[in-house]
């Protein structure tokens, strides 16, 4: 199949929202985040992504229809729970890129789209320029966790092989609500730093 891939900087994603917001919902409710979204919220969260005029959003389109998402922003246009690991360590928060969340639906994966999205993020931040970092982060669950889908491989060789590090010491605290819950809980989400430059 045939998949366009097309970045939008800034507002200029805003015909895309509301198709992000359920692609979002739909992936985010899988394992390992098992997200039980809402609309409103994610209607929000992107909102605040696309008032920052140094953000990007690279969409893939199967005629047409968001099938895939990844976003990022420069770090200090972000929420300070994301701040804070990076200020804990010293690391200047103007100079990292910070990487959101990378989406696709089931049947397009395996086609390479992962890392074009990837590639197109890095690029962003280079063209941009002044970023020496970019980082992500991504919530871990026990190996043992008896939700965890048979076959189930997390994203850590992928990442290692675009270059990422796994950082031992550098986490971020984020609450949502599982399906079932009645109310939000915290969750743990590690970071992965990789020099832009690598």
């Amino acid at each position: 199949m045939a998949i366009d891939v097309i970045t939008c900087a800034g507002e200029a994603v805003a015909p895309y929202v509301r198709d992000l917001a359920r692609l979002r919902i739909a992936v985010f409710r899988e394992y390992p985040y098992l997200y039980e979204g809402d609309a409103a919220y994610e209607q929000r969260y992107l909102t605040a992504y696309a008032r920052s005029p140094r953000s990007v959003f690279v969409l893939a389109l199967d005629e047409g229809r968001v099938v895939g998402a990844s976003t990022g922003l420069p770090l200090a246009d972000d929420g300070e729970a994301f701040h804070r690991p990076f200020l804990e360590r010293g690391l200047p928060l103007d100079e990292v890129f910070y990487f959101g969340e990378s989406v696709l639906l089931g049947d397009y994966r395996g086609q390479g789209i992962g890392h074009r999205f990837f590639d197109e993020r890095e690029a962003h931040a280079r063209r941009l320029g002044g970023f020496r970092l970019t980082a992500f982060c991504a919530v871990e669950r026990a190996e043992d966790d008896p939700r965890r889908p048979a076959g189930y491989r997390p994203n850590d060789a992928f990442w290692r092989k675009r270059g990422y590090e796994r950082q031992e010491d550098m986490f971020c605290m984020l609450a949502w609500k599982e399906p079932g819950d009645a109310e939000p809980r915290g969750h743990s989400l590690r970071f992965w730093l990789r020099p832009l430059d690598a």
